[in-house]
């Protein structure tokens, strides 16, 4: 799925400036808050859904290779975590849309959990 279908879904607001984010295409999603998590979900070109709002979040995405974060609940990270994640090319959302809801609406429109 691409990177712009992604953002009409959730009705999401792109908060970094990587260039060329539309065309970026995603094989799965991740949804979770607890970052050991994300680090047991390897999955090549993963989107990851997270209510948590600090730089820890793109420090474990960095790991994972994740260059798609979407912050749920309506939550707005700080600048540094923003300037991190474009200094790393990483392309982060925020939406209004709740996690379970989130992950529903982007599964039911066929991004998978399971990548390919």
């Amino acid at each position: 799925m691409k990177l712009k279908e992604v953002q009409e879904i959730l009705k999401a607001k792109v908060i970094t400036s990587v260039t060329g984010w539309e065309d970026i295409e995603v094989k799965s999603a991740c949804g979770c808050d607890l970052m050991s998590d994300v680090l047991a979900f390897v999955k090549n070109q993963a989107l990851l859904l997270t209510g948590l709002v600090n730089p820890q979040v793109i420090r474990t995405a960095e790991m994972m290779d994740i260059k798609v974060i979407v912050f749920v609940r309506g939550k707005m990270p700080g600048e540094d975590v923003i300037t991190l994640a474009e200094k790393l090319d990483m392309v982060v959302f925020t939406t209004d849309t709740p996690l379970y809801v989130a992950c529903g609406e982007l599964y039911s429109n066929g991004l998978s959990g399971k990548g390919e």
